[in-house]
C-alpha cells in the first residue's frame, strides 16, 4: 500500500488547520501557499474533507476553512480511507469487493486481513494532535 499525494496534502492541510484553530477561518489560498500546494490540487482535496464532515467551510469575504471538531477527535485513518479509498492491500479486502472464489484455499489471504487490519489499527490510533507536536515528541514511534 503505498499513500498518494492526495492524502499526504490532506494530512498536511488537516495539521495547518489544526495548528491555527484560534485563527478562524483560514482562506484557501493561504492554506496553498504556506504548505507549497497548488490552489488548483487543493481544490480538488478540501471538497472532499468538507462534503464529509473533516473540514467546515464558509464561503465569501472573510470565509475559509476550519476544523469543526477539536485535533484530538480526528484520526489520521479517517482522513486517509477518504482521501485514499479503503487501505485495502489488496483487491480482494477492499470495502464492498465481491468474495473471491479462491479464499477457502487461498494461502495469503489471513496475513493479508490481518496487514490491512493492523493498517486500519495504526492509522486510528494516531490523532491530528500527536501530529502538532514536533516528530521527537509526538509520541509516534518508529517501527
Amino acid at each position: 500500500m503505498m499513500i498518494s499525494t492526495r492524502g499526504r496534502y490532506a494530512l498536511r492541510v488537516m495539521i495547518d488547520l489544526a495548528e491555527r484553530q484560534s485563527d478562524g477561518l483560514i482562506p484557501m489560498k493561504e492554506i496553498a501557499a504556506d504548505q507549497g500546494i497548488s490552489l488548483k490540487y487543493l481544490e480538488q482535496i478540501i471538497p472532499v474533507l468538507s462534503k464529509n464532515g473533516l473540514v467546515e467551510g464558509v464561503q465569501g469575504k472573510g470565509g475559509g476553512y476550519r476544523l469543526p471538531r477539536g485535533p484530538k477527535e480526528i484520526k489520521v485513518g479517517e482522513i486517509l480511507r477518504l482521501t485514499e479509498g479503503d487501505l485495502a492491500p489488496v483487491a480482494c479486502l477492499e470495502c464492498g469487493a465481491a468474495v473471491c472464489e479462491r479464499v477457502a484455499e487461498c494461502r495469503t489471504f489471513t496475513m493479508w486481513k490481518n496487514f490491512h487490519e493492523m493498517t486500519n489499527r495504526y492509522f486510528d490510533g494516531i490523532t491530528l494532535a500527536d501530529l502538532m507536536r514536533p516528530q521527537e515528541s509526538n509520541g509516534i514511534e518508529a517501527k
